[in-house]
């Protein structure tokens, strides 16, 4: 084995190491800083949002986003089931409950009938996934929310770029949240952000990230001694002013990591489109994917995991999807999700990033085909 072509791989360079050589020089290192908020303005317009708060990641932007809609002991929250745990967790986290609704089979998004069977009254909110960045109905699940006084939360964990029916990512829900982990389509290596129109969800979020007092930037603008006195329990949420530097480098470069992304998962879909043991992801028509993963469904007859370690062997990284939170033995939900549990099952991304090579694409997806077929023969 040769070359190792990376499952994930960050687009970093010396437009970053000067970001961070310029915080370095200002003496602010701290989270909650100068170089947050001027990230914080710029990314609340890429959101299409009146506010934007810089968190330590996305489950902490979730939990935020909870605590502040008011979600609490003996409430239910539907989630959509098909996401990693961090968007369970965080309900859990609040002391309510995650009701978990299965997911569409095209789009990987929760099934907004899935969510208005699961309401009950004790339901509260409702948190829907943007899979794998493609945001999900969020006209329909509005109109159910709305219905039944509920809350909405878009957990656009990698969706930063997508659009929805024209609407960025982020400006969907009456909060969203985004992850910046290495992985992502933007990245700090960790890092998240809670986002709203809201006012007053954005100045109790301000307070909470900060232990429940206003951040040391907004205390030293003061003409005068403040004493913070603490009313209320808060948490340690901040973003370094380090990682916001990073991140600003890469909102600049969003439109160029988008178009290399799409091209990647173009190219993809012409290579793979044929294979009848291979799915290749839909695209809905509305919605612009910013494509963080590319996975594949691969045929129920197909050993994946054979499939998986046949890849690695031969210098193809690759990994599951993401998880059905239904079955995790956490929740205790005993209400089956059979479409998100058999995209469990059968799901594996295959290596999507900006930096692959037209030759790179190809290789992966050749290599799959050999894979697929030889581990089908068997």
């Amino acid at each position: 084995m040769s070359e190792v072509i990376a499952l994930g791989q960050p687009t970093v360079g010396e437009a970053e190491l000067a970001a961070i050589a310029e915080v370095f020089a200002s003496g602010w290192l701290a989270g909650a800083g100068p170089t947050c908020r001027r990230f914080e303005e710029r990314f609340a317009a890429a959101a299409g949002t009146r506010h934007a708060l810089a968190t330590t990641n996305c489950g902490s932007a979730l939990h935020l986003a909870l605590l502040t809609l008011g979600a609490g002991p003996g409430d239910e929250v539907v989630v959509a089931d098909y996401t990693f745990p961090a968007t369970g967790h965080s309900v859990l986290w609040t002391g309510a409950k995650p009701v978990f609704a299965d997911v569409r089979p095209d789009t990987w998004t929760v099934d907004p009938a899935a969510v208005e069977a699961a309401i009950t009254p004790r339901t509260v909110g409702i948190i829907a996934v943007d899979a794998f960045g493609q945001p999900a109905d969020y006209d329909e699940l509005r109109a159910i929310a709305d219905r039944h006084q509920l809350f909405l939360v878009e957990d656009a964990a990698c969706a930063a770029g997508a659009t929805y029916r024209g609407r960025p990512a982020g400006s969907l829900a009456d909060v969203a949240t985004f992850s910046f982990h290495g992985r992502k389509g933007i990245t700090a290596g960790e890092g998240g952000a809670f986002v709203t129109d809201r006012d007053d969800l954005a100045a109790h979020a301000r307070k909470l990230h900060t232990y429940g007092v206003e951040g040391a930037l907004t205390r030293a603008e003061l003409s005068h001694l403040p004493i913070p006195s603490f009313t209320e329990l808060g948490y340690n949420y901040r973003l370094s002013d380090v990682a916001a530097a990073i991140m600003l480098a890469q909102l600049d470069r969003l439109p160029e990591l988008l178009a290399a992304k799409r091209r990647t998962a173009a190219r993809y879909g012409e290579l793979l489109k044929d294979h009848p043991l291979i799915t290749t992801p839909y695209q809905a028509p509305d919605r612009e994917h910013p494509w963080q993963s590319y996975v594949v469904t691969l045929d129920p007859t197909v050993d994946r995991g054979a499939v998986a370690l046949a890849l690695r062997e031969r210098g193809v990284q690759c990994t599951f999807g993401t998880y059905a939170s239904h079955v995790q033995p956490l929740y205790d939900q005993r209400e089956p999700c059979p479409v998100s549990a058999d995209l469990f099952a059968r799901h594996l991304a295959v290596p999507m990033h900006a930096n692959l090579t037209d030759a790179q694409v190809e290789t992966v997806a050749t290599t799959l085909v050999d894979v697929v077929d030889a581990t089908a023969a068997r």
